[in-house]
């Protein structure tokens, strides 16, 4: 089993609205984060294709690379639109894999490859191309439950 932590938690609760930092949120399944565009159905993508996006994921550790490797391209994690970022786990493995954030079982469904959209609302050009592979996950909510940051990642395999 490897595991990692969820370390920040994001909501936003309107499609383009800026992220809103939470210490804890209710996950509600097949829906999404309480609060946030996507359990609502008014996010940006809210319908957009047949597969679920109730959450996203993003690594700390790809957001660091970008500024490092793009020649210092200032990236905040509330910029890049993900409702949940973690450490030490390697999301771009957990598609089609059920996981753990905390007492919260997930299932990941494809990457979250970053979209013209991220760029347009942050104004930092490149962010886009440096997070292409790396922008993280969107998946799918299996259990109701409280997230908080703190909590472990747990991946079985």
């Amino acid at each position: 089993m490897s595991t990692g932590r969820l370390v920040a938690i994001y909501v936003a609760p309107t499609g383009g609205a800026p992220m809103e930092a939470r210490e804890r949120v209710d996950a509600v399944a097949g829906a999404g984060l309480d609060g946030d565009r996507y359990q609502r159905g008014v996010g940006t993508y809210s319908g957009a294709g047949s597969k679920p996006r109730d959450v996203t994921l993003i690594e700390r550790e790809a957001i660091e690379a970008v500024g490092r490797e793009a020649g210092g391209l200032d990236v905040h994690e509330d910029q890049t639109r993900r409702n949940l970022v973690t450490e030490g786990v390697a999301l771009n493995h957990l598609v089609g894999r059920e996981f753990r954030v905390g007492a919260v079982r997930m299932r990941g469904v494809e990457l979250a490859e970053p979209c013209v959209y991220l760029e347009q609302l942050t104004g930092v050009v490149g962010a886009r191309g440096a997070l292409v592979h790396r922008g993280g996950l969107q998946a799918e909510i299996l259990d109701d439950g409280e997230l908080r940051v703190g909590d472990p990642i747990e991946v079985d395999g």
